[in-house]
């Protein structure tokens, strides 16, 4: 049975030091699969534990030169961060011995012969190349015993060839000491090359940071009646902890004491509260909006939600699809190809010279084969692309289209399938009034005023949404003389000497309130819609209706459209119920509709369409969707999503348009 290993890699630089990792592994006897991303420093390997045990897996990555990080998520962030502060000590020193070298040599070219120059050169070279840069010497070894031809190989190559080109110029005078500036030059280029890749990963390792950090650091723990505060950590399942109103609860566990509405979008997406009561399944990182509420923990540290979540996107940033082709043909064939044709310029320059001529020029020859080197070294292939993107990068903010990855650009003309979640993406987002239906001799304000007035003084979601509505419409809302919040269930209140019942249909019925025929069909086609419906009553008649909903976005059908021309068939995969996603997927012209998901499953979902040779854009907004976002080959966040959202992404759609998703994958705008 295959055993899997997630680990956190550190010393990575390029794609090129991705597919080194993955050849090496293909090459070891008991490793059956492995992922390897480099822009989050992540390596997902499956193994035959009888074949091979958990160290031997582990001691391939030594003997190539990387590091293996912490596993724990918020030690392994200060890792990358004390790892960046050695690459920039590195290159701060070989930078200043790189200008020493360069001074000096620039004052040779203009006459002026320094005594010890070469002794000074030598001592510089070999402070850069042996001292600063050894562990890319290391590197390269541990590449070329595993018949790995890569970026370090040609690095070091070119960096000794011209180390001992200069010390031949200490009996061979016509060896200049610009050799040994050569090889300083060299190594901190690369290490340049290296502190740029680094600091760049740091910044996308944000979304898994800012994710643990939504779980606080301590709880109130209820112990043998008295409230404590504890870290996280001294929290054990069967602790009861206490959560007060507008606090984001901190464990995974169960209701045992009082109601509140707690939001958990984190999960579903879905932006209407949910309500919670003595037995209801509480989630870490929700956020408890109105009462306090007593859980009792049922999982904590991996087995908690955040936790899950944050290795689900650790793991699909591993298993996300890359353009992996081009790199393994240069390490199958540039680099040897390199290697080959610098020796083949020294052959010429000294065998043919000798040939041709009856003189071979050795200075000349050494000089092709390092030219020849320092040209073909690949990392200046990533160094210069992003150059090459700027144009059009610069094109796309224009439209509103923020591409954050090279790859992006390569993908997004390949796109076959785009998967949209629907909270905030192609809906609004928020609970808001859709629909107020006046009975009897009522007026719809007059309807709507009674009800935000009754509501004026309640926390409830429901009733906040009602007040906003009234508000907009400029209505005057009266503050109640008496109120009283009738829990799960809605108001009761006194305005203007008159009783005022609002809430759901249970609530009205127990106050004498009768639903004619009339009330009862627009009641059940509203919630035929999934939208939420509130009734109103003065006294104990029923004087109207309101639907409370999330609505969708203006321009959604048309983005839909025009995904659906350019031959791209959308797919919604949304945490919420299969009815109200069904409601919007019709509005807005979706067939394809996946409902009532985890993040997990999301994304699922996504390797199942890759799985078919599609390349895949996701689309959405929360904390939900940042796996998915991190798995598709194209991830892109809504301007106005969660930070988490928008670290997941390739793609940040600056407007909340779902029009962008178009723009950013139209045909006609790839170049």
């Amino acid at each position: 049975m295959a055993t899997k290993l997630q680990i956190n890699v550190g010393g990575m630089h390029c794609s090129f030091c991705q597919e080194s990792i993955r050849r090496a592994y293909a090459n070891t006897e008991g490793v059956e699969t492995v992922a390897v991303s480099v822009a989050h420093e992540e390596a997902l390997i499956e193994y035959d534990a009888e074949r091979i045990d958990e160290a031997r897996v582990k001691d391939v990555l030594g003997d190539l030169g990387y590091t293996i990080r912490d596993p724990n998520r918020v030690r392994a962030y200060e890792e990358q961060q004390a790892e960046l502060r050695r690459e920039k000590r590195k290159l701060a020193v070989n930078g200043a011995l790189a200008t020493v070298a360069m001074l000096v040599m620039a004052l040779m070219w203009v006459g002026i012969d320094l005594p010890g120059t070469r002794i000074l050169q030598a001592a510089i070279a070999t402070v850069a190349v042996f001292g600063v840069g050894r562990h890319v010497l290391r590197m390269a070894w541990g590449s070329l015993r595993r018949r790995i031809f890569n970026q370090h190989v040609l690095l070091s190559f070119g960096a000794l060839g011209a180390y001992l080109a200069g010390l031949l110029g200490f009996v061979a005078p016509a060896f200049p000491a610009d050799f040994f500036v050569a090889a300083t030059f060299l190594m901190t280029y690369h290490l340049l090359s290296g502190y740029v890749s680094t600091t760049v990963r740091a910044r996308s390792q944000e979304a898994v940071r800012k994710l643990l950090e939504l779980q606080p650091d301590t709880a109130r723990v209820v112990r043998d009646g008295t409230e404590i505060e504890v870290t996280i950590e001294d929290i054990v399942v069967g602790d009861r902890v206490r959560v007060r109103p507008g606090e984001r609860i901190p464990v995974d566990g169960k209701v045992v004491d009082g109601y509140s509405a707690v939001d958990e979008s984190i999960v579903t997406g879905e932006p209407l509260p949910v309500e919670k009561s003595p037995g209801a399944e509480a989630i870490g990182g929700s956020v408890n909006k109105a009462g306090s509420l007593l859980i009792e923990v049922t999982r904590v540290g991996d087995d908690t939600f955040l936790r899950r979540v944050a290795k689900h996107v650790q793991e699909a940033r591993a298993m996300k699809p890359g353009i992996i082709q081009v790199v393994d043909a240069i390490l199958t064939y540039f680099v040897p190809g390199v290697l080959a044709v610098s020796a083949l310029s020294f052959l010429i320059w000294t065998a043919g010279a000798w040939i041709v001529g009856g003189s071979p020029d050795l200075t000349r020859g050494i000089f092709a084969a390092l030219s020849v080197l320092v040209m073909g070294y690949p990392c200046a292939l990533g160094m210069a692309t992003p150059l090459a993107l700027i144009r059009g990068g610069g094109l796309a903010a224009e439209q509103g289209v923020l591409i954050r990855s090279a790859e992006a650009f390569q993908i997004m003309k390949d796109i076959g399938a785009v998967v949209l979640d629907k909270t905030g993406t192609i809906t609004e987002g928020d609970p808001t009034v859709v629909d107020v239906v006046a009975l009897g001799d009522a007026s719809r304000d007059d309807v709507l005023g009674a009800a935000a007035s009754a509501e004026l003084l309640s926390e409830h979601f429901l009733g906040q949404a009602i007040v906003a509505h009234a508000e907009q419409r400029g209505l005057d809302v009266e503050a109640p003389d008496s109120f009283e919040s009738v829990t799960g269930r809605g108001v009761v209140a006194q305005v203007a000497g008159e009783r005022i019942v609002v809430g759901r249909p249970k609530l009205l019925e127990e106050h004498e309130v009768q639903f004619e025929t009339e009330a009862r069909t627009k009641l059940n086609e509203f919630e035929g819609r999934g939208q939420t419906v509130v009734g109103i009553a003065r006294s104990t008649k029923l004087i109207g209706l309101i639907a409370i909903a999330d609505t969708v976005k203006d321009g959604a059908a048309e983005a839909i459209a025009r995904l659906k021309q350019a031959g791209i068939e959308p797919t919604m995969l949304t945490g919420d119920n299969r009815q109200t996603a069904a409601m919007v997927a019709r509005e807005v012209g979706i067939e394809n509709v996946i409902a009532e998901v985890l993040p997990e499953e999301k994304v699922a979902k996504i390797r199942q369409l890759q799985a078919t040779g599609i390349r895949v854009a996701m689309v959405g907004d929360g904390i939900n969707d940042a796996p998915a976002l991190t798995q598709a080959d194209v991830g892109i966040a809504i301007g106005a999503g969660t930070d988490i959202a928008i670290e997941s992404a390739d793609v940040v759609l600056i407007h909340s348009r779902l029009e962008g998703v178009s723009d950013a994958i139209d045909r006609k705008s790839v170049v």
